[in-house]
């Protein structure tokens, strides 16, 4: 009886299974019509815990503010602290301010400053951060957690491994971004030998927004402005 209802529970989780793949379809499908039509756009990542009054959540309302007034318009992950700094800068530009929001148990709720048509809900992490590179022209990654550090290291794999296109990644703090850059030099690169000495090329580091934006026009002097795969 036991092991009838052992193989009972297996084949209702392999039921369940199937059936996911409909709801990740719909996240797909949802998301690409949504995120088709927003224009050409800079994801800003960083953590959800920063304040209002912290220094980093001002300079990201600065740097989103700098990037739309460029032409950009600015992706982040809906939620609070520096995502919430990111979509503030845009919409006080006038800007586009979309939000592409993940259902957690902690932290995660979506901010007032989103577009209210560019406002996306995710369950599943995978589906969210294939929109953040499709539809994104650069990253700009802020201080953050293990979600800002996926993120950033998901990209340049990708970028990497030329499984999608280049653009540019731009560490904003050397205060914060300088101990991580030294590791990889002197540990990745210099020591073991795991990554070539090209791939440094991939990041910028830098302090301000001026900074920022001479990156990303640089950069698109050369392209034009599209999905990335």
């Amino acid at each position: 009886m036991r092991k009838e209802q052992h193989h009972k529970g297996w084949n209702e989780i392999k039921t369940n299974d199937s059936w996911a793949i409909f709801k990740i379809m719909g996240e797909f499908v949802n998301g690409f019509e949504k995120m088709s039509k927003i224009g050409p756009c800079v994801s800003i990542f960083g953590s959800a815990r920063t304040k209002t009054d912290d220094k980093y959540y001002k300079l990201a309302v600065d740097v989103a503010k700098k990037i739309v007034d460029h032409g950009y318009g600015v992706i982040t992950g809906g939620g609070p602290g520096i995502m919430e700094a990111g979509n503030k800068g845009a919409h006080l530009s006038g800007g586009t301010s979309v939000g592409l929001n993940i259902d957690l148990p902690f932290e995660q709720h979506d901010n007032p400053y989103i577009d209210r048509d560019k406002s996306l809900d995710f369950d599943y992490f995978f589906v969210r951060k294939v929109m953040f590179v499709k539809y994104s022209q650069g990253f700009v990654v802020m201080p953050g957690g293990f979600g800002t550090l996926d993120e950033l290291f998901e990209a340049i794999t990708l970028i990497q491994t030329k499984k999608i296109g280049e653009f540019p990644i731009i560490l904003v703090s050397t205060e914060f971004w300088g101990g991580l850059i030294d590791w990889i030099k002197s540990t990745l690169l210099e020591k073991f030998g795991n990554i070539s000495a090209g791939d440094l090329d991939l990041i910028h580091v830098v302090d301000t927004p001026d900074e920022v934006l001479t990156i990303l026009d640089k950069f698109y002097t050369e392209y034009n402005l599209s999905p990335n795969f």
